[in-house]
C-alpha cells in the first residue's frame, strides 16, 4: 500500500523515482479504506530532506499513511523557503482539533541550549500534551526524545565532552519480554547518531513506566518506550540517508568548527566511501512500529483516539 502525500512535495519525485509507491492525495480519496494518519512535527533546519527521509520509511509497509507534516508558529524556520512551509506545513493550531494514529517529533539543533529557552519550548510544551490524547502512539527522535523525556519523567541530558558523532554499535535488551517494536531486528545493530547531549540508562532505570529497549556504549540509552507503548524514544537517527553525516562533517569543516571524521562512518581512508549498515534496522523498526503500536490498537473511529 502507498504512502500519501501532496504531489506537488519534493519528496513525491525523489520517492517516485526510487519506485517507492506514493499516491497523491486526489487519487488516495476516491480509495474505500480508512488510511492511518500520521503526523510529523519537523524541527529540523534541512526541512525538505528530513520529510522525505521519514516518509521513505513510512512508506515501506502495506498500510496506507496519510502524512500532515506540521511546523511551529512561535518559531520561523530559516533554512527552508517559507513559501514551502507555507504550502505544505500546517501549524499546531491547525490541527490541535484532529485525532492521529502515529506522529513523529523529530530533532532539532538546540541540545546544547536549556529546554526552557528554546524559543517554541511553551509550544512544544503544548502539543506534548495534546499527543497524550489526540495520538495512539508518539515516536521521538534525538533531541525530540531528549525534550519528551525531561518533559514527561524529569530526565536530565547530560552534556559530552566530544560531541557523540557517527555510526554505533548497539545491544538489543532482552528481558524475557517479548517486544514487538523490535522484532526482526539482530542482537546487535547500527544506529547513526550527531549530538552534543546524551541520556543516561541510569537515570531511566528508576521509572517504573518507562523500558530500555537498546542500550549503546558510546551513545548510551538509545531505544526506550513507555510500558503503555504510547511512546517511544530513540536518541539516534534511524531515518538518515547515506551521505547525511557527511554532509554535517563537511558543513561543520567549511565552519572551520573542530570535528572529527563520522566514527565508523567512512569505508576508505580518503573519507569518499559511505558504509552503510543502518538501513535494514531502521525499515523493520519502522514496519514494526506502524504495524505493532500503530495500526493494530488504533481504533477504527479516528475520533475515538
Amino acid at each position: 500500500m502507498p504512502i500519501v502525500i501532496n504531489k506537488e512535495l519534493p519528496a513525491y519525485r525523489i520517492l517516485t523515482d526510487e519506485k517507492i509507491f506514493v499516491m497523491d492525495s486526489e487519487r488516495a480519496f476516491l480509495q474505500e479504506i480508512r488510511p492511518i494518519e500520521i503526523a510529523i512535527l519537523n524541527l529540523m533546519p534541512t526541512k525538505e530532506t528530513t520529510e522525505t527521509q521519514f516518509m521513505r520509511l513510512l512508506s515501506n509497509s502495506p498500510l496506507q499513511v496519510n502524512i500532515t507534516l506540521v511546523k511551529t508558529s512561535t518559531y520561523n524556520a530559516t533554512h527552508t523557503d517559507k513559501s514551502h512551509l507555507d504550502r505544505f506545513y500546517k501549524t499546531f493550531a491547525e490541527i490541535k482539533a484532529r485525532k492521529f494514529d502515529g506522529m513523529i517529533i523529530t530533532g532539532a539543533p538546540v541540545e546544547n541550549m536549556d529546554f526552557e529557552k528554546v524559543a517554541y519550548w511553551k509550544e512544544l510544551e503544548e502539543i506534548l500534551d495534546w499527543t497524550k490524547t489526540n495520538v495512539t502512539s508518539t515516536l521521538f527522535i534525538c533531541w525530540g526524545a531528549q525534550a519528551a523525556l525531561h518533559y514527561f519523567y524529569g530526565i536530565k541530558k547530560h552534556p559530552l565532552k566530544e560531541k557523540c558523532f557517527g555510526i554505533f554499535a548497539h545491544r538489543r535488551i532482552r528481558d524475557g519480554v517479548a517486544e514487538p517494536l523490535m522484532r526482526g531486528i539482530s542482537d546487535e545493530f547500527h544506529m547513526p547518531h550527531s549530538r552534543h547531549t546524551i541520556i543516561y540508562a541510569k537515570d531511566i532505570l528508576h521509572i517504573n513506566e518507562l523500558r530500555i529497549l537498546a542500550y549503546s556504549k558510546k551513545a548510551g540509552a538509545s531505544i526506550i518506550k513507555s510500558c503503555d507503548n504510547r511512546q517511544v524514544f530513540v536518541t539516534g537517527h534511524m531515518e538518515y540517508d547515506r551521505d547525511t553525516l557527511k554532509k554535517e562533517y563537511e558543513r561543520d569543516l567549511s565552519k572551520g568548527l573542530e570535528i572529527k571524521p563520522p566514527a565508523n562512518y567512512f569505508a576508505d581512508k580518503e573519507l569518499t566511501e559511505v558504509k552503510m549498515n543502518w538501513s535494514s534496522t531502521a525499515n523493520l523498526f519502522y514496519i514494526n512500529w506502524l504495524n505493532y503500536y500503530v495500526y493494530q490498537v488504533t481504533p477504527y473511529d479516528i475520533t475515538k483516539i
